[in-house]
């Protein structure tokens, strides 16, 4: 992989589910995998085809979680996409009240 890309392996992609606390049963679900198949991945046992870890990536994205690129200022890796404060926000927003529906965070 080019430094360019993103890199997503198991490690990576169990990090990015525990920062967004998601469960495994949900990030599978929506990757479109088994959760067999995303456990095994995460824990090095198994690896997934190009189209499965493009699926995993933006499902974990959906859940808040911005992937690193590798740099000449450091290596790859995951971070939330928003500061705690915007979180606070978006709970707040949530919790004022009214008809729940989908969101995009």
């Amino acid at each position: 992989m080019s430094s360019e890309e993103i890199i997503i392996d198991g490690p990576l992609a169990r990090a990015a589910r525990a920062l967004c606390r998601i469960s495994a049963k949900e990030v599978s679900s929506r990757a479109d995998l088994k959760k067999a198949e995303l456990k095994d991945y995460e824990k090095g046992r198994e690896d997934l085809t190009e189209q499965q870890e493009h699926r995993l990536l933006e499902a974990l994205e959906e859940y808040g979680a911005r992937f690193v690129r590798d740099d000449s200022n450091g290596g790859y890796g995951v971070r939330l996409k928003f500061n705690r404060a915007k979180v606070r926000a978006i709970e707040r927003w949530e919790g004022e009240g009214g008809m729940a529906a989908d969101d995009d965070v």
